[in-house]
């Protein structure tokens, strides 16, 4: 695994700062109604993505996620203007704003979505790996899902048939305790989900997701597992969402002293803290850091606001191949 170094760790607290404040500021566009429909935030979540990118391979491995999947196109280079531009639904955004929250994508980047469909995307990762495999482009696939999504039969056949064929992938639940507002506990008789891919003899885990260096080392393990031939992991990252499911959610299914004392775990602050413990940085430094992170936010948010929304004919070219289908009006 690459070293994680003092600048592993200052670069962590500014891009997971980042992803945080980008998403703060979705919110509060998003009350505005400048954001429309859903709207799925990852705070709380951010080491997940930190230490995932961290092991691994950005020239040639993939991603593919759920819907709550703002961030991890800007972790994979997707730049976050565009992110924000297809929030806003403009054209200029990662979809031409057609797509919106919950469907950034990006093949540029590797960066397969962005799926409304729970579990949807577990197959989809397995069907990457497999044409990974076929082609020999020595390329893993992080396919990522929602602790809800393990209750779909999708991931039963998908695991049966990765494991079967030595998929390069890597399965990664992100088990943020709720599946919108149904508790694990609720969902079935055990809460150890990673013993889900025990049944297929796949290699499974607990991980602490609320640390980075500790999904760093777990996937750096699981990616060289896969590029060398050995098949698929199923890692169940242990993590938590700082805010409701989704922003219309009124989060009566948990107490705001269940939030409160897991805010004492958060990975930004654990990440500051572990800068500060080892002097890597002064609180002068932070705040330089503070404020390019506010203003890199400010120039999103100002792209977003200033671009264009896409003209409906982009619309119709997306849907219809055939240039002179008959059920169009003549004009648009």
């Amino acid at each position: 695994m690459k070293k994680i170094t003092k600048q592993t760790y200052l670069n962590w607290y500014e891009e997971m700062l980042f992803w945080r404040k980008f998403e703060d500021k979705l919110a509060q566009v998003y009350i505005k109604q400048k954001v429309r429909g859903f709207l799925h935030l990852y705070n709380g979540q951010e080491a997940v993505l930190a230490g995932a990118l961290h092991a691994m391979d950005l020239s040639k491995d993939r991603m593919i996620t759920a819907y709550r999947n703002h961030v991890q196109p800007i972790g994979m280079g997707v730049d976050p203007k565009r992110v924000m531009a297809e929030l806003y639904g403009k054209g200029t955004g990662t979809s031409q704003g057609l797509g919106g929250s919950m469907h950034i994508f990006s093949k540029e980047h590797r960066f397969y979505g962005g799926h409304g469909i729970v579990g949807g995307q577990i197959p989809l990762g397995a069907g990457l790996a497999f044409a990974d495999k076929y082609f020999e482009r020595d390329a893993v696939t992080l396919t990522y899902m929602g602790d809800g999504a393990t209750r779909q039969g999708s991931l039963h056949e998908t695991f049966n048939l990765a494991m079967l064929w030595k998929l390069p992938v890597v399965f990664c639940v992100e088990n943020n305790g709720y599946a919108m507002g149904t508790s694990v506990e609720r969902t079935a008789n055990h809460t150890d989900i990673y013993k889900l891919g025990l049944g297929y003899e796949m290699p499974s885990k607990a991980v602490d997701g609320m640390k980075p260096e500790v999904v760093a080392r777990e996937m750096d393990e699981a990616i060289a597992r896969a590029r060398k031939g050995e098949g698929p992991t199923f890692l169940e990252l242990r993590t938590y969402r700082y805010r409701g499911h989704s922003m219309s959610d009124a989060q009566h299914y948990r107490t705001k002293e269940e939030v409160a004392k897991k805010q004492e775990e958060d990975p930004i602050d654990y990440v500051l803290n572990h800068i500060y413990t080892n002097k890597w940085a002064t609180e002068e430094d932070i705040k330089k850091i503070d404020k390019r992170v506010k203003e890199r936010v400010s120039e999103c948010e100002q792209y977003a606001e200033e671009s264009p929304y896409p003209d409906k004919n982009v619309m119709y070219d997306t849907v219809y191949e055939q240039d002179d289908y008959p059920f169009l009006p003549h004009k648009l």
